[in-house]
């Protein structure tokens, strides 16, 4: 029997959200699903280097963490859990999310979405593929990962296995929260008005505390209260594709039309044509009213066809980033950093291919111009971070700049403290297209 009503809450925004608002809204929420959306390009591309390291892994480094908290509260309370944590390996993620199940003695059944992952296909294929971002060749990159946005089709063959936790790796944000729309209302797949409408809700829910006043919030312009106890958000989504979007009351935040349209035009390039996998999503039809405290009501948005690719996120080895910080404080602070700067440079800028010295409190933001225009009295600054940084082909070549920042303790100029050096491998994104038809999603049940 199709409902006319659902309740679907966001737990987390990104990998390393907090785990409270998902706790809250497993607990006090009245859902009927949870979504926890924690992937994203870099994210997916660092899982892949996981994965190669280690091919039990792979999946979100808060996973186990995070199911454990909550997965008593979900059996209790019969909330569907819909999550990307799979990340590059929502199979052994799957299998993880069991075995906590087992250890809890909680019966629970689990799907495991995958198919996203084109690495192999894309390197073995004769196909010339672009770069969207500057037109290069792929062949040009050393590539560690391909990894296409899917839409809901795997979700929903999931979802009629009545799996209890959905794990997916690579899929578009919205397509989490439209496949139990069109699940629990018997929407077409091809029905486009109705899945415009639900990729909007989507969309607003799927970034978790901006809609609730997080990322919204500035302390004199756009003051938030409680942002120590930021709620997150949950819509009630009817049959026609409308929705009411609220929070627990008793958290913290605020949802208004103000966080709604910034939530609503936030990563939106043509709010004509929103490109997702299930449907290009016209949002300009979308109107929002706030019809109660913390109570936004969605409506309109449409959309008129599907893509006929896939847009894949690629992983590549760009480069070593070398780094050093050393702080300097007191009088004269900034001289003696600009001099520490000028030392490094000498020392260091001709073996790089980039090189950069910033002046952490003075100009490693807003840059030397900028920082001139506001007349920033340099005399006065009591303290000042200098941080140093290259890009290098080797991890060893890189190491040399925290080296020679540490070198700074006793070589001069005076009194710099509080050295911090780091070698880390750049994982660069760039993307490609690829035709849907060669890419199909697979699903996985698992019991405990």
């Amino acid at each position: 029997m199709k409902k006319e009503k659902i309740r679907i809450g966001c737990g987390a925004g990104f990998s390393g959200d907090r785990i409270e608002p998902a706790l809250v809204l497993a607990e006090q929420g009245e859902l009927d699903y949870l979504v926890l959306e924690c992937l994203a390009e870099r994210t997916i591309a660092l899982a892949q280097k996981r994965k190669l390291q280690d091919a039990s892994k792979g999946y979100d480094p808060l996973l186990e963490k995070r199911i454990k908290s909550l997965l008593p509260l979900l059996v209790k309370n019969q909330i569907k859990l819909i999550t990307n944590m799979g990340a590059a390996n929502p199979l052994a993620a799957a299998q993880k999310v069991i075995e906590i199940a087992q250890e809890l003695q909680l019966p629970i059944k689990v799907a495991a979405v995958t198919g996203d992952d084109a690495t192999q296909w894309v390197k073995n294929s004769s196909t010339h593929f672009t770069i969207l971002e500057n037109g290069q060749a792929l062949n040009d990159y050393e590539v560690i990962s391909i990894n296409a946005y899917m839409g809901v089709e795997g979700i929903l063959e999931a979802l009629e296995y009545d799996a209890q936790i959905i794990i997916t790796g690579r899929v578009s944000d919205p397509s989490l929260f439209l496949a139990p729309m069109i699940h629990e209302f018997g929407w077409q797949i091809d029905d486009f008005d109705l899945l415009g409408k639900g990729t909007v809700i989507g969309h607003l829910l799927e970034c978790a505390g901006h809609i609730t006043g997080g990322y919204f919030a500035e302390p004199i312009m756009k003051p938030i209260e409680g942002l120590e106890n930021l709620g997150h958000p949950f819509a009630d989504i009817y049959a026609d594709g409308s929705a009411v979007i609220s929070k627990v009351k008793g958290t913290g935040g605020k949802i208004t039309l103000q966080t709604a349209k910034e939530q609503l035009l936030y990563e939106v390039i043509n709010p004509h044509e929103y490109y997702t996998p299930d449907v290009i999503a016209d949002f300009t039809t979308v109107k929002l009213e706030e019809i109660g405290e913390n109570q936004i009501w969605v409506t309109g948005g449409t959309g008129k066809t599907k893509p006929s690719t896939y847009k894949a996120s690629v992983g590549y080895k760009a480069f070593y980033l070398g780094e050093g910080e050393i702080s300097y404080a007191g009088f004269n602070a900034v001289g003696r950093a600009k001099l520490a700067g000028e030392i490094l440079s000498q020392r260091l800028k001709p073996q790089f291919e980039a090189f950069r010295i910033d002046y952490i409190g003075l100009n490693s933001i807003f840059r030397e111009e900028f920082s001139a225009k506001m007349k920033v009295e340099e005399s006065y600054l009591p303290e000042v971070r200098l941080r140093v940084s290259g890009k290098a082909t080797t991890a060893h070549e890189a190491s040399l700049i925290g080296e020679e920042v540490e070198a700074l303790y006793t070589n001069g100029p005076a009194a710099g403290g509080g050295v911090r050096k780091n070698v880390n491998e750049v994982i660069g994104i760039v993307s490609i297209l690829i035709d849907r038809n060669l890419l199909k999603a697979n699903v996985d049940i698992l019991s405990a």
